[in-house]
């Protein structure tokens, strides 16, 4: 039996709707307009989360839409989403590019950087199942993974078929509405920025703008891997800038390099 064979009449209408209306979709608000109409009976979701981009080499973009107050794209650091999006991408691919669910009870997946939780709000720490299904782009190698997120249901199969058969317009939707001004910006013109506590720090130790950065998300708890993931450089790269750190605060591991770096930053 086939998806559509499966159906009411009622719902292979709605389907033919949702499909003519998503292209009808221009701006952010269409979008999220679109999505919370009859989107909603087959994929309900409080959070829909799409990320795009070469995943092995970066860079990384993302666009959120919610109708949950203050979950924008403008107020999530695309640094520390790229982890979060680089894992369930690999994820999609070891599931042959099947969507899959992931539970709230179901550790390792769900972000815990504590600035990403605060940015996405409510909708994260009250998820019940996050549903994640992507597409290939096999001209312009820029793929795309989506991560819906729902306060209320926990995915099943039902869902899932549903995500199948309309992800294609959902990112055809989302294809014909302007990037943000912020996201158009590319990793060579960025310009790392630096708190001015920690401009101590660089100061007494010498650390360029780069290592300072780095620093900055050591003190976090991030792993060579996810700093290169957030900054978009290898974990090979992040490794030689920490032995160039080492030297420069004269400490031999993480543990005694953080101490010496917040020590710095807090002096006067």
């Amino acid at each position: 039996m086939t998806f559509f064979s499966s159906l009411s009449a009622d719902d292979i209408s709605r389907y033919f709707r949702m499909i003519t209306q998503a292209v009808g979709v221009k701006r952010h608000f269409d979008l999220l307009v679109w999505l919370q109409g009859d989107v909603q009976a087959h994929i309900p979701h409080d959070i829909l989360v799409a990320g795009w981009g070469d995943f092995d080499k970066g860079p990384l973009y993302h666009d959120i839409v919610s109708d949950l107050q203050g979950v924008r794209s403008e107020n999530i650091d695309s640094r520390a989403l790229s982890p979060f999006l680089k894992n369930l991408f690999n994820r999609w691919l070891e599931y042959e590019k099947r969507p899959f669910v992931i539970s709230a009870n179901e550790t390792g997946w769900f972000p815990t950087d504590v600035d990403l939780q605060r940015q996405l709000g409510d909708g994260l720490p009250k998820a019940r199942s996050m549903l994640v299904h992507g597409i290939s782009d096999e001209r312009g190698k820029h793929d795309c993974i989506y991560i819906i997120l729902s306060t209320k249901v926990t995915y099943g199969d039902a869902v899932c078929s549903a995500m199948e058969v309309l992800l294609p317009y959902i990112d055809t939707a989302l294809r014909q509405v302007a990037h943000l001004p912020l996201q158009q910006i590319l990793p060579d013109t960025y310009k790392p920025s630096i708190d001015p506590a920690e401009g101590n720090a660089a100061e007494k130790w010498n650390l360029s703008p780069r290592e300072v950065e780095i620093m900055h998300w050591v003190a976090m708890g991030k792993t060579n891997f996810e700093i290169g993931s957030i900054l978009n450089i290898s974990s090979f790269t992040v490794k030689n800038h920490m032995q160039r750190i080492f030297k420069k605060l004269e400490v031999s591991n993480r543990m005694q390099a953080v101490s010496s770096f917040k020590a710095a930053s807090a002096s006067e």
